[in-house]
């Protein structure tokens, strides 16, 4: 009997910015309205299994869709009271999500929205592909 193996290769076509700040999530998404041309608004955590136990990891979770464009906003959480989202990326507080096309000249204008909130201490574009855990962002 012959056997078939089917190869499954996940698509991380998006752009990850990792965010560091003392900001509480509702508060970063206010500046990111008032200093970026955006309306984030909250819907429902994201829930990620975690293997070492038998629970469910809740992330707090905010996107911005624009009218008239394809270009998706998410921004997520790194930290809740199970664990990290991307644990070998401790010390970053959120990170945002970019789905679809997105050029360079709007991803450095978003990068400096960040940077313009005083809260803010860092704003940068993570590799995906070099995330050990980069299946985490995909929902």
């Amino acid at each position: 009997m012959n056997k078939i193996t089917l190869k499954l290769e996940l698509d991380f076509d998006f752009i990850v910015l990792a965010i560091t700040t003392s900001l509480k999530d509702y508060r970063l998404c206010f500046h990111l309205n008032k200093f970026a041309p955006a309306n984030f608004m909250r819907v429902d955590e994201l829930a990620l299994p975690l293997s070492d136990n038998h629970t469910v990891a809740l992330f707090n979770r905010y996107t911005y869709l624009p009218e008239n464009c394809e270009t998706e906003f998410y921004l997520l959480s790194n930290k809740s009271s199970e664990g990290l989202l991307i644990p070998e990326m401790n010390r970053v507080d959120y990170f945002l999500v970019i789905k679809n096309f997105i050029d360079k000249e709007d991803l450095e204008a978003w990068i400096n929205h960040l940077k313009q909130i005083p809260e803010v201490l860092a704003a940068v574009e993570v590799d995906v592909k070099k995330l050990k855990s980069k299946e985490n962002l995909l929902f």
